[in-house]
């Protein structure tokens, strides 16, 4: 789903097409989402892949369709759809053309900010966790009971940490107490941002995709890690000793994310229904669940899947506190951001 922070400078104003394949449909999206196992019902009809461009995490995407990035579909995560809304960029979707519409978990569209009285905004696409990966043959099992593993100083230079505005602070807001971001105080942004700054003496490295976590966790740098259901699930099916802990006793966090419309894409519009209905079938919700590890939007399609194979990925009920990275108010978010910058840098 997410990953590099914002870049700095014109690079991050530039999104190339890594992957360019129908002329006539561009999505810009997350790397590792051209998989087209996501999206096979587009590929079976077209043949190809859409054009891909990517993005580093939500920030980047939005200051490069800001300053004139132009594709046709772009892959925003819950709490950045008012964003890409108040600045124009994007437009609603026309829900009778998309098939499974109505199989969409209700919960993911209960807010004006996806749906209103002039449509709807965003398709939900999958959802997941964000909690502890650690190597079960370096650390205990008791030391991920809690998040104050993270700044723990045994394991100092052996952590990763995403570098990810989102994550990074539901990390720091559950280690000190807070389960809703939407309520936020000046002392509880302050309180949390001192606790992110202990865990940024311990971090070996900020991981920028799964890919890279993986190899972190691979070589043994890294032994604990803030990450997505992605890690475990992949690094699991690779024989590596890596667990998740969904339920430290502070809690942990989930996501959702889905589709925009933007307004004026370049390409087809016929194309971006067939994408959202390849992504809306059946198909799609087994593959993401059996090799990501994360759920997804389509309610009737999860729940044929294995209940067994969903607890094994990490989607299971768990019963700790749950920070869910649900939209906030946008002025808290950016200073989120800018604090996080200062953060890493040191200060």
């Amino acid at each position: 789903m997410r990953f590099r922070s914002l870049l700095a400078g014109t690079a991050a104003l530039v999104a190339l097409p890594a992957a360019a394949a129908d002329p006539d449909f561009t999505v810009f999206d997350w790397s590792g989402y051209e998989d087209p196992g996501f999206f096979q019902g587009y590929v079976d009809k077209y043949g190809t892949n859409p054009t891909f461009a990517f993005y580093g995490d939500d920030d980047d995407a939005f200051q490069k369709l800001q300053s004139g990035f132009r594709a046709d579909v772009s892959h925003p995560c819950s709490q950045m759809v008012s964003k890409f809304r108040d600045a124009g960029l994007v437009e609603t979707w026309d829900t009778s053309r998309i098939e499974n519409y109505d199989k969409i978990d209700p919960a993911f569209l209960n807010s004006t900010i996806f749906k209103d009285d002039q449509g709807t905004w965003y398709i939900p696409a999958e959802w997941g966790a964000t909690a502890i990966a650690y190597n079960t043959e370096q650390v205990p099992e008791a030391d991920v009971q809690t998040l104050q593993v993270f700044v723990d100083p045994k394991y100092a230079g052996r952590i990763s940490l995403p570098d990810n505005n989102d994550d990074v602070w539901s990390l720091a807001y559950l280690a000190t107490g807070v389960t809703d971001w939407t309520t936020v105080t000046e002392e509880q942004f302050q309180v949390a941002g001192e606790w992110l700054r202990r865990a940024h003496e311990n971090v070996r490295a900020y991981w920028a995709d799964g890919a890279e976590l993986a190899q972190l966790m691979a070589t043994g740098e890294v032994v604990i890690a803030w990450a997505w259901n992605e890690t475990p699930t992949t690094m699991v099916a690779e024989n590596h000793p890596i667990a998740f802990e969904r339920e430290p006793a502070e809690g942990s966090s989930t996501w959702f994310c889905g589709y925009v419309n933007l307004k004026d894409g370049p390409g087809n519009e016929d194309k971006a229904y067939d994408f959202i209905n390849a992504w809306l079938d059946a198909r799609s919700a087994n593959y993401i669940v059996e090799n990501w590890g994360y759920g997804h939007s389509n309610t009737e399609a999860v729940a044929a899947i294995d209940p067994e194979l969903v607890e094994s990925v990490g989607l299971g009920p768990v019963e700790v506190p749950i920070l869910a990275q649900v939209p906030m108010d946008n002025q808290l978010r950016d200073r989120m951001l800018e604090e996080f910058e200062k953060i890493k840098a040191g200060f």
